[in-house]
């Protein structure tokens, strides 16, 4: 089933790649903040706040956002501490969109769409077409949020300047960065990052289980004594680190498209990566078919056929329009952004044949754009500076050392992505000046109380290229969930609303809190 342009653009940019390995804000450990079963004084202004619902339209980010930020959606601003080991201190404001419900209101659903870095705001927008044919949006509110330090929430990270987005030098967020990086170039973009952001205490206010607790702070303004909650990609991680935090706080739960929380940053790259190949070989199988096909006609040969129209571009860009070149990063960042989806593989193919036969870029620089979200007007929203920083207080770190070996593996792994220079010497974990280590603590959500926990749902898409089918099934073991397979080769699906039997049953659960029957599956 093919969407409209915009929906699929918008949905490419929500649920992103979990990328570089990084760190965690302080104050992530089981302390009073954190504790489902009494709230501290200190934060009872927070809990207690009232939201003023109002016009959308300030909340949107960039041009491209905008068509969705009108009625008969309703946005907010929600207060929280950006430190909770020091609510009397300084304070962020989360951007809040919620789409009433139209019939016999249940209460509110939650969204989280991913990244990490996507807007949930945006989110609740889409959730709400996808779904429209459902009972969904008319039994719930349906509800999304901007994490900390995302889009129309401040502070916002901002790492890079337009003007440097446009020229592809944002290289500590690119998939296939050829480098060079140094001490200097990772020391000086964590100090850009925080002079554009509001200080080196906003950068350490970003992590997961942060954004854990502005959830449940969400949830009791709300007026919802536990919470329902959807989340798809990075969401999944989110909705983990919740149950772990705050189990009995939970009505129900639906996970889409999973992180499995015991596997390590390096692991996970690498599953990451194998997967990206494992599309790349099937896009590229089915373009063989096609007598005219810019990868030729020898699946085989598919990789190294574009190798040799990417390679080239690492010293020779191509013009991509408007005053833009198309270079190695971005040529690869946009067939990675359109492997998510297999209806959009016609697109990768085309795009590779205007590299190969007209030297130019327009086509490949557009699916590239489409993943950080480029309005026509040149504005960017912050998706990539933010998963940077949210990755950096999250992930586990690496060596110089560790990380030339990741990147070899990476490329074993992927060669589509392969830049073909030495990796010695230009490794370097991004995330090694951080103001704060990593405090995550991987793996997460091992100890959660399966005792007041409700039984949650997961979904896994079996081709999925960027959360593979297998940490699905891992995470539903750790959460003692139960599991819907799908047939297909996408990431993501139930927010979509793409597929009646997912439709049927996403909606089954969250309604009725029926959940799928053991060895139950949808077909794509």
């Amino acid at each position: 089933m093919r969407r409209h342009p915009v929906l699929i653009l918008l949905t490419a940019l929500v649920i992103g790649v979990l990328t570089a390995g990084c760190g965690d804000a302080a104050d992530t450990s089981g302390d009073a903040a954190s504790s489902s079963s009494a709230t501290p004084a200190a934060l009872d202004r927070f809990y207690g706040q009232s939201l003023s619902w109002g016009d959308c339209r300030p909340f949107a980010s960039t041009a491209v956002e905008r068509p969705y930020y009108v009625a008969p959606f309703q946005c907010a601003r929600m207060t929280v501490p950006l430190a909770y080991s020091r609510p009397e201190g300084r304070t962020a404001s989360i951007g809040v969109m919620r789409l009433p419900a139209k019939g016999d209101r249940i209460g509110s659903l939650v969204v989280n769409p991913g990244g990490p870095g996507g807007s949930g705001m945006t989110q609740a927008a889409l959730a709400s077409i996808g779904l429209k044919n459902t009972d969904i949006p008319k039994r719930f509110d349906v509800v999304g949020f901007d994490p900390r330090g995302v889009g129309a929430s401040t502070p916002a990270i901002h790492c890079f300047t337009d003007a440097q987005r446009d020229r592809g030098d944002d290289r500590v967020t690119a998939l296939g960065s050829a480098g060079p990086w140094t001490a200097d170039y990772t020391r000086n973009l964590v100090q850009e990052c925080a002079n554009r952001s509001g200080g080196r205490d906003a950068l350490a206010a970003v992590g997961t289980r942060d954004v854990a607790r502005d959830m449940d702070v969400l949830r009791a303004v709300l007026g919802e004594q536990k919470l329902t909650f959807a989340g798809q990609s990075y969401g999944t991680r989110l909705g983990a680190v919740y149950a772990e935090m705050f189990p009995r706080n939970l009505r129900a739960m639906v996970l889409d498209g999973a992180i499995d929380p015991g596997l390590g940053t390096a692991e996970r790259r690498i599953i990451l990566h194998r997967g990206f190949q494992r599309s790349f070989d099937l896009m590229a199988a089915s373009c063989a078919k096609q007598a005219d096909c810019p990868l030729g006609t020898d699946p085989g040969r598919s990789t190294e056929e574009f190798q040799k129209i990417t390679r080239p571009l690492l010293t020779n860009p191509v013009p991509a329009g408007g005053g833009r070149n198309l270079g190695f990063n971005q040529a690869t960042g946009g067939v990675v952004n359109g492997l998510y989806y297999s209806e959009q593989w016609p697109a990768i193919i085309a795009a590779i044949a205007q590299v190969k036969n007209e030297h130019r870029g327009e086509k490949l620089i557009a699916l590239n754009d489409a993943l950080a979200v480029r309005g026509p007007d040149g504005v960017w929203n912050n998706q990539s500076d933010a998963n940077y920083a949210i990755n950096c207080n999250d992930e586990q770190r690496r060596t110089p050392e560790q990380e030339a070996d990741l990147r070899s593996a990476v490329f074993e792994t992927s060669p589509f992505l392969d830049p073909g220079q030495p990796v010695d010497g230009v490794s370097r974990d991004g995330c090694e000046a951080w103001p704060v280590a990593p405090s995550l603590n991987i793996p997460y959500a091992q100890d959660i109380d399966k005792s007041v926990l409700p039984q949650t749902m997961v979904i896994s898409v079996t081709g999925d290229p960027v959360t593979p089918y297998d940490s699905g099934k891992q995470l539903a073991q750790d959460l003692g969930a139960k599991m819907l397979t799908v047939n297909g080769e996408r990431h993501t699906v139930a927010q979509a609303g793409l597929n009646p039997c997912v439709n049927g049953m996403f909606a089954d659960y969250l309604i009725n809190l029926k959940l799928p029957a053991d060895g139950a599956s949808c077909t794509l």
